[in-house]
Parts: structure tokens; sequence; C-alpha cells
């Protein structure tokens, strides 16, 4: 496991890190999803499998951006 650690721009609310949540947990080998709206942080346990251009596009296809990766 790895753990991945994301600031993503535009989300607003607590349903919109909701939406972030649900989109990278339909991904193939996530452990743990969490989102803060306050924070426009995600930080995300995955297995080796997953890669950073399927979380990116997990995200970009709800309607926000991934402007950081650590």
């Amino acid at each position: 496991m790895k753990k991945v650690k994301m600031t993503i721009e535009g989300m607003h609310c607590g349903s919109c890190a909701g939406n972030i949540e649900k989109a990278i947990n339909k991904l193939q080998g996530i452990e743990s999803v969490s989102v803060s709206s306050m924070t426009n942080k995600a930080i995300v346990e995955v297995d080796d499998s997953v890669t950073q251009d399927s979380l990116n596009n997990a995200v970009t296809e709800v309607g926000y951006k991934v402007v950081a990766v650590k």
C-alpha cells in the first residue's frame, strides 16, 4: 500500500468532496479515500496497481482539477 496526497481545485462543499470520494472509490485497488473540501486535499491509500493517471482521470471526470500530487 502507498499513500497518495492530492490537492484538488474546484471543491466548494462537503457534497463536492463526497462526489470525488465516490469517483475514486470506483477504481480497483483503492484501500481508503479521505477528501476535505476545507483543505482542498485528498488522501488516498492505494495498492501498486493504481496509477496516478487513473486517479487524475477519476477526479477530472466528475468536474474537478488535480493541481498537485505528493
